[in-house]
Order: C-alpha cells, then sequence, then structure tokens
C-alpha cells in the first residue's frame, strides 16, 4: 500500500477544553490535514524540539533519542499505519547493524521522536480519506511549520457546541461548523465534529 509523506505544520489547543491539545499533520505537496488529540506532557516534548529548545535535563524523549544515538540506532521514519475507533497506531522504523527493526509506538511519542530525528512521517490513504481533514483555505501564520523554529501551541478563542449537542445538528450544519472551527483552527473540537460525521456516514 502506497504512503503519503506527513508534515508537523501546527500544535493546537482549545480554552474552552482545558488541557486539549492536538498535534496537526499535513499532507505534503497537499491540503488535506491530520488532527491528532495529544496530552500535555508529548504536546510540550514536540513543541521543545521544534524550538530546538536545550532543557536543563533531558526530558524523557531527549533521553531516548539520546540511548539510540548512543548504541547506533538511526530513527530512519514513522508510520502511523492504523486508525481504530478514533486511535492511531504508529510504529517506528529503525536501522541497526545494517536490519531494519520496527518498534511499536504510541503516535504522540513517535511524533516526539521524528522531530528530534528529523525523520519523516508517513500514514496510508485509507486513514487519510477516513480522519484528514480537507482546508479550503490557506492557513493561517499562526500554524507551525514544519520547519520552523516556533513550536508553541495555538491559542483558539470562539465557541462550538457540546458533544452532545453535535449529535442533534443535521449533517449539513456538521459540515458547515466543522468548516468554522477549522477557519479558527481549533483542531481539537474539529476532531470531534469530523468524527461524529463520520459516525454518521458510516449509519447510512
Amino acid at each position: 500500500m502506497k504512503k503519503t509523506e506527513l508534515e508537523i505544520v501546527a500544535l493546537s489547543h482549545s480554552i474552552t477544553q482545558t488541557h486539549s491539545y492536538a498535534v496537526v499533520l499535513g499532507e505534503v505537496d497537499g491540503l488535506r490535514r491530520l488532527p491528532i488529540v495529544i496530552g500535555g506532557f508529548e504536546a510540550q516534548a514536540i513543541a521543545v524540539a521544534l524550538e530546538r529548545m536545550q532543557p536543563s535535563r533531558p526530558l524523557t524523549h531527549d533521553l531516548f533519542s539520546n540511548f539510540m544515538t548512543t548504541f547506533g540506532i538511526l530513527l530512519t521514519e514513522v508510520v502511523i499505519y492504523k486508525l481504530e475507533e478514533g486511535i492511531f497506531f504508529s510504529k517506528l522504523i529503525c536501522r541497526h547493524d545494517g536490519d531494519n527493526i520496527e518498534i511499536d509506538s504510541r503516535t504522540s511519542d513517535a511524533l516526539a521522536l521524528a522531530v528530534r530525528a528529523n525523520c519523516k512521517i508517513f500514514t496510508y490513504e485509507n486513514i487519510l480519506e477516513a480522519a484528514g481533514l480537507y482546508l479550503e483555505q490557506s492557513e493561517s501564520s499562526g500554524e507551525v511549520g514544519a520547519d520552523s523554529k516556533a513550536g508553541k501551541s495555538v491559542p483558539i478563542s470562539g465557541k462550538t457546541p457540546a458533544e452532545n449537542e453535535l449529535k442533534g445538528m443535521s449533517l449539513d450544519d456538521l459540515n458547515k461548523l466543522l468548516q468554522n472551527v477549522l477557519d479558527q483552527e481549533d483542531y481539537v473540537k474539529a476532531i470531534n465534529i469530523r468524527d461524529e460525521i463520520n459516525s454518521r456516514k458510516k449509519k447510512r
């Protein structure tokens, strides 16, 4: 199955949902975006690496990266290979002594290591079709580019309906709301709306 290359284009957090973060992966040479909910610790780990910051003591992902480097293990790529019940599954493709080794990983940890190793990130078309979002408009400068030194979370303003209210909305209204939320760059809320839309389509 053909792989599609992705890059980290943003870290997003929602003011209205405390401790809710999303890392946004963008299709290289494409307009689709794949937002993935992550924890605050993992968001910080990715931001620190994007900004090329040097903590006084190594963070957990720094330690793991240093361990791999010390023992000659090269992280060549990260592959997001499965989506099951809203959970993304990833693996680290490593090279050691001429052998390729695959290591199962949480996606958030895999991305934090990918930034440190400066390796490529891939996924498959079926995952982008199921969970990707298509941006009709160009993204604002508030997002974090993969080649940028900025890795700060993007504050989001505005409110959207709670999850139980989404179930009472029509499919057309959900699609309009999704585009509005994307324009505001609130990817955390966009994930909830996307999942509700996909749930409706499966029931048809």
